[in-house]
């Protein structure tokens, strides 16, 4: 890995020069990463480890047809070019369409505003873990399983293009997840905490009441009767409004997906009407400080906020330089990948609602039987359909919160459930715990955020 920008700009843009004249496009990907990982399950030690990856790839696009080709030995790029060259070459028999971007050359590094965790020894890491362990297990003695994983990675990522670009960029991401299950006879249930930030290392060490309470919820859960199954209104705290918007409705705006599937594209028609006024829906990596900020995509293309809805309307769509070129709109800066071995594809960043102008305590007025959800416990979306479990909640009624519940899962179309929107409220929160997967590529840092909601007509399972 060249030392400095200007040692790469000698070898990278001899190399471009050298063999651009073969392709449309051609960018070189030089990555410099290391990170720690540390899994406890319970009193064993699944994963305690430290490692350093340094590599590349090559990406080169000819008609239409793109070549991939991935090294982890600098010395043998010239044939890991050829090998992109060839593939692209191989396959292209169309047209190259690549929205336009003006190239850059700079350096761009993600300040942290504390401790960088490659500071921290590894033991003092897993003294952490130990004791977040002993948390979970404090609790309760119907705590029988817990969990415990920290991770952090560095990145230092050099790419170099036909059309002139030439961009180092470098971040540290960091992130936690706590798990606890408790049983008592056949009855079991799991409560789960995770966080993440790119901020500082400290933004971890101090999680004893969100560790605890994992835990206590695992705990709660065993002596509360399920949800009855039926159809309500529900209201859902921030959390669960950004697992939505990332899940169900951000996922529908990558414009890779709306491109190869002819029949979303037609569902998510700009301009067409899914929700409420008041409803505003972005992504962007351009805010600053979320574990899906950046300064330029995998591509080089500038971080940007997109508006997806604007007063309820379908307004825009997540690009890449291909997608938006194939669909004549403008790139968004969203094309991302997880590490050198992959290609970038069309990625979200931070996905939000914004926040509503309703009180909070007024989302539940005139509620006569309904469910409030708060937090997450795991889910699933299939297209347009979305199934989500949640951490805790109550049952509404009169208007009021009223007894505990579990064994809650909200379920439906997303379309028809952003249409049914009767209310936004005033509070927003940023959730950092996200970890994206799309196309084989799993763990890509995300942020995702909202206020809550007040939805009619949602399917809630449990006991009938």
């Amino acid at each position: 890995m060249p030392s400095t920008l200007a040692d790469a700009q000698n070898l990278l843009s001899d190399l471009i020069a050298r063999y651009c004249e073969r392709v449309d496009y051609l960018m070189i990907r030089l990555e410099e990463a290391e990170g720690t990982d540390i899994l406890l399950r319970g009193d064993k030690v699944e994963t305690l480890s430290e490692g350093i990856s340094i590599g590349g790839h090559i990406r080169a696009c000819y008609k239409g047809g793109w070549g991939l080709s991935c090294f982890n030995q600098l010395g043998t790029i010239q044939d890991r070019i050829e090998e992109a060259i060839a593939a692209a070459r191989m396959v292209g028999d169309e047209e190259t369409l690549l929205a336009p971007i003006d190239p850059v050359q700079a350096v761009c590094v993600l300040p942290l505003k504390g401790t960088d965790p490659r500071k921290i020894p590894l033991s003092k890491k897993k003294q952490l873990c130990d004791r977040y362990t002993e948390l979970l297990k404090s609790i309760d003695d119907r705590i029988t399983t817990t969990s415990v994983r920290y991770g952090d990675s560095a990145q230092r990522v050099i790419i170099a293009t036909s059309e002139g670009t030439l961009i180092e960029q470098s971040w540290v991401d960091m992130e936690m997840r706590f798990a606890a299950t408790a049983r008592n006879g056949e009855t079991v249930q799991t409560g789960r905490e995770t966080t993440g930030s790119r901020k500082a290392y400290e933004d971890l060490t101090d999680l004893d009441e969100q560790v605890k309470g994992a835990a206590q919820r695992a705990i709660a859960a065993l002596s509360l009767p399920p949800v009855k199954g039926n159809t309500y209104t529900v209201v859902i705290d921030p959390i669960l409004t950004g697992l939505f918007v990332h899940e169900a409705f951000g996922h529908l705006s990558e414009a890779d997906m709306a491109y190869e599937n002819p029949d979303l594209l037609e569902v998510m028609t700009i301009g067409r009407r899914f929700g409420p006024e008041e409803l505003q829906i972005f992504d962007g990596a351009a805010p600053e400080g979320h574990r899906g900020s950046y300064f330029y995509d995998d591509e080089g293309t500038p971080a940007t906020t997109t508006q997806l809805i604007k007063d309820g309307v379908l307004v825009g769509r997540l690009h890449s330089r291909e997608t938006a070129g194939k669909l004549q709109e403008a790139p968004t800066g969203n094309a991302r990948c997880l590490n050198y071995h992959f290609t970038p594809i069309v990625r979200m960043t931070n996905t939000w609602i914004e926040r509503g102008k309703t009180p909070v305590k007024d989302l539940f007025t005139d509620i006569k039987e309904g469910v409030y959800a708060r937090n997450w416990l795991g889910g699933m979306t299939n297209g347009e359909m979305f199934t989500f479990s949640a951490g805790e909640a109550w049952m509404i009624r009169n208007g009021k919160i009223a007894e505990p519940v579990r064994d809650v899962t909200l379920s439906g179309n997303v379309f028809q459930t952003l249409a049914d929107i009767e209310a936004i409220g005033d509070d927003f929160y940023w959730d950092e715990s996200g970890g994206c997967g799309k196309g084989g590529q799993n763990g890509l840092s995300v942020g995702c955020g909202g206020p809550s909601l007040r939805i009619q007509d949602v399917v809630v399972g449990g006991e009938m």
